[in-house]
């Protein structure tokens, strides 16, 4: 499903097919919402113009990159069998995946609103 995914954000223009596609969200208050980027984010990544999708949204750029992993790993382990990784954390860990996680997802938030006012004022 996910090289379905990817192969429509490389040959299908969905936000351009379809008159309803953006942000709701933007569209009633004029601040983007968290996810704002998103799209863009994968037809640029699709594309190959990983600056563009960073630009888009940094995380959901990382986020691609991760997702374009995963099924690379899952091809390699259903045609040669390969082994799955298994991440195992301890409660500690995982708390300070979380703060990591809060945090990473405030600086990027602030970067998509500050790149959406900078578009606004061009």
């Amino acid at each position: 499903m996910g090289l379905v995914g990817f192969l429509v954000a490389r040959f299908v223009p969905v936000a351009r097919l379809i008159p309803f596609w953006g942000c709701g969200f933007r569209r009633v208050t004029g601040v983007p919402c968290p996810g704002c980027g998103l799209t863009r984010v994968a037809e640029r990544f699709a594309h190959l113009d990983l600056l563009g999708a960073l630009e888009a949204n940094p995380l959901g750029t990382v986020g691609a990159g991760f997702f374009a992993a995963t099924i690379v790993l899952s091809a390699l382990h259903l045609a040669f069998a390969m082994p799955v990784p298994e991440l195992l954390l301890e409660a500690r860990e995982w708390r300070r995946v979380r703060w990591l996680t809060g945090i990473l997802f405030s600086v990027n938030y602030a970067w998509v609103v500050f790149s959406y006012t900078q578009l606004a004022y061009r």
